[in-house]
């Protein structure tokens, strides 16, 4: 049976210019409005930071404080099916702790797996036009979830691939221990390439599918991943091998996880080439409905969305659109706009329970 998480109560303590904030959030639907630079972003990255410990904003846990203090607290109810508790997290000097029902979880990475989250906002965007790296981040996003060793999988490829790469610039071709590293190379990147072609076949039904439904339903976008390394370790060492000269100048290897992409086509075209600015944008919301749709199959949770401004990026037709097929999924929702009067269109229906809040300068009033 699938559950459906929710956030009842959010409490804010010094998380950029939320000096202290307590929201009752027990809606389907909350919409933050206010003009930009009032603290919008700023409440989605605090419910970020309670169901994951980071933010999506600054790598660094210090970045996301109130200038001028040193500690951030943000606490909140969650309600996962019929079961209430509460969450919290603290960043101090730079280090993050975070607690059910002031418990410590087994690992920051098991906390954030109870309470999954997707987050659409505009540094978003570049994933269909932008590097293939984006769209490799985002596979292990999904992987997280669909896939439990999948972080670990990421890790030994990386620590294995930079210790190649390290022995071909410091001691040449012909290092005697260089094998033993490649063995792990190809070992671990067989391991990554699997996370990732499972996260990739997770998602990429239901982005096809929900393109259709908010964009241009007589186009057709299609997905997939495309790994760069033989999908067999004898193969894939012996390419190595043969490349180890042009490896060592070139900086990393030539084949391998970290040059692998999920190729994106529009009517069998690619879409970074032929999309406009509202098909990338459609297509962007595609994948985060794919990516709700992963989660939901492999850890039997609807997880909390996040939209930051969704209505600046899509029109009236596209925004009342996508406003319907996200409520079919019956997920709860959190989203800013500049332009409350585009969501007061209906399109999440009469049946969804809704909180509007007004945000001036970090002050939220209900409406």
């Amino acid at each position: 049976m699938v559950r459906r998480l929710s956030v009842e109560q959010l409490s804010v303590t010094n998380i950029r210019n939320l000096r202290s904030v307590t929201l009752n959030t027990s809606a389907d639907v909350v919409v933050f409005a206010g003009r930009n630079g009032s603290g919008k972003t700023s409440l989605l990255e605090a419910l970020y930071l309670l169901c994951t410990s980071k933010s999506f904003r600054a790598p660094r846990p210090a970045e996301s404080i109130t200038h001028g203090q040193t500690e951030a607290v943000v606490r909140g109810r969650l309600l996962d099916g019929t079961v209430g508790r509460e969450q919290r997290v603290l960043l101090r000097d730079g280090v993050r702790s975070a607690r059910f029902d002031d418990k410590r979880p087994p690992s920051l990475a098991a906390y954030a797996q109870a309470s999954p989250v997707v987050i659409f906002h505009p540094g978003d965007l570049p994933l269909t036009m932008g590097p293939a790296q984006g769209r490799r981040q985002f596979l292990d996003r999904v992987a997280f979830y669909t896939t439990p060793n999948g972080t670990k999988a990421l890790d030994d490829y990386t620590r294995a691939h930079r210790a190649r790469q390290k022995l071909l610039e410091t001691r040449g071709v012909d290092a005697p221990d260089i094998d033993p590293w490649e063995a792990l190379v190809a070992r671990h990147g067989l391991e990554l390439m699997q996370t990732r072609q499972h996260a990739a076949a997770a998602l990429i039904d239901a982005t096809e599918h929900a393109f259709t439904q908010f964009a241009a339903p007589q186009l057709v976008l299609r997905g997939r991943y495309v790994p760069t390394a033989p999908d067999d370790e004898d193969s894939y060492l012996t390419m190595l091998q043969n490349s180890r000269v042009g490896d060592s100048h070139r900086g990393s290897a030539c084949i391998g996880p970290h040059r692998d992409d999920l190729e994106l086509t529009l009517d069998g075209q690619p879409l970074r080439q032929v999309g406009s600015q509202g098909q990338h944008r459609a297509a962007v919301l595609a994948l985060k409905n794919g990516e709700i749709t992963a989660i939901e199959r492999a850890r039997g949770t609807k997880p909390i969305l996040l939209l930051d401004d969704v209505s600046s990026e899509l029109d009236a037709e596209r925004l009342r659109a996508f406003f319907s097929f996200v409520q079919r999924e019956q997920v709860q929702v959190f989203l800013t706009t500049t332009r409350p009067e585009w969501i007061e269109t209906g399109a999440f229906g009469e049946a969804s329970s809704r909180h509007n809040f007004e945000v001036d300068h970090g002050v939220i009033t209900r409406i």
